[in-house]
């Protein structure tokens, strides 16, 4: 399979570029937000001792020449049912994780965003041919309607060898990124995008409004990426700690930036980096900046 995406044009519409841009930019919106707890940012390398900013750098614009690829990927298949259409992903998904991998020297930096940003980049190419409504709430459930079972038949039954998913799934139930994606990132759109929107409303700038609803991510889920460095305890640790931090005003004044400082520092002792969470933020900002219902 190619690992870099051919010379040709991908001819789209201009509402689509802009979203595939977006969603490019939604990348590095994240990876520059600080400070991030257990994260890679501009003020350390979190809990990762072989990744960099530079590397996310990089990562981002390999994926960037994609996302307009899976924008009309799901314009074409827009005929067909959702359910058939994560099946037509999947070629267009692995060729954009080897041009990461290419791009990082084999380091994994956004391979969770590459499922979810590719997913909603397909669905706002049905939508857009279909002629629905472009908004976050339409998206998430042409995503939810693409995933549909994904959790139960990648996750739930397997048989022999087993992934660190699916191992994860067996003894914790945790469903990580398919989960997220099958549910039509609930967690974003029932809680971290309203917080989000709700900090700006109130005056707060987007890096406090960020970093509030990462926290309020890292508050409910339960991230795969916590629970394969730290185990299901470091799973309920992290949740713990910043549902706390949020009940504490956040990053609200001096001393809010004092504790999540302190709280990045505790996340990178216990070698925690909730991945699967900033993952989620992504796709927040990239939300964010579609009209609602």
């Amino acid at each position: 399979m190619r690992s870099q995406p051919d010379d040709s044009p991908v001819h789209i519409s201009q509402e689509a570029c802009n979203f595939a841009r977006t969603a490019y930019r939604a990348l590095l919106v994240e990876v520059n937000l600080t400070p991030k707890p257990g994260l890679v940012d501009r003020h350390n390398t979190g809990a990762h001792h072989d990744m960099e900013l530079s590397h996310f750098y990089r990562s981002a614009r390999a994926i960037g020449v994609w996302l307009p690829r899976f924008i009309k990927r799901g314009y074409e298949d827009a005929a067909l049912p959702a359910t058939q259409q994560l099946a037509r992903l999947r070629p267009l998904g692995m060729a954009c994780e080897n041009h990461m991998f290419c791009a990082t020297g084999g380091i994994n930096t956004h391979k969770g965003s590459i499922f979810s940003l590719g997913l909603l980049c397909a669905a706002f190419g049905r939508l857009q041919r279909q002629q629905r409504a472009l908004n976050a709430e339409a998206l998430c459930a042409e995503t939810a309607a693409m995933c549909q079972g994904l959790v139960e038949r990648e996750l739930r039954h397997t048989k022999g060898w087993q992934t660190v998913a699916q191992r994860l799934f067996a003894a914790h139930k945790l469903s990580g990124a398919r989960g997220a994606a099958e549910s039509g990132f609930r967690l974003v759109v029932g809680g971290a995008l309203p917080l989000y929107r709700q900090r700006l409303m109130a005056g707060y700038d987007q890096q406090a409004a960020l970093i509030d609803s990462l926290l309020r991510l890292m508050a409910h889920n339960d991230d795969t990426n916590v629970a394969s460095r730290g185990g299901i305890n470091g799973v309920h640790w992290l949740r713990r700690c910043a549902a706390e931090l949020l009940a504490r005003g956040g990053t609200t004044g001096d001393l809010g930036l004092q504790r999540l400082y302190r709280f990045d520092g505790e996340c990178i002792a216990r070698n925690l980096s909730p991945g699967g969470s900033a993952d989620l933020l992504i796709v927040t900002w990239l939300l964010a900046q579609l009209p609602g219902n």
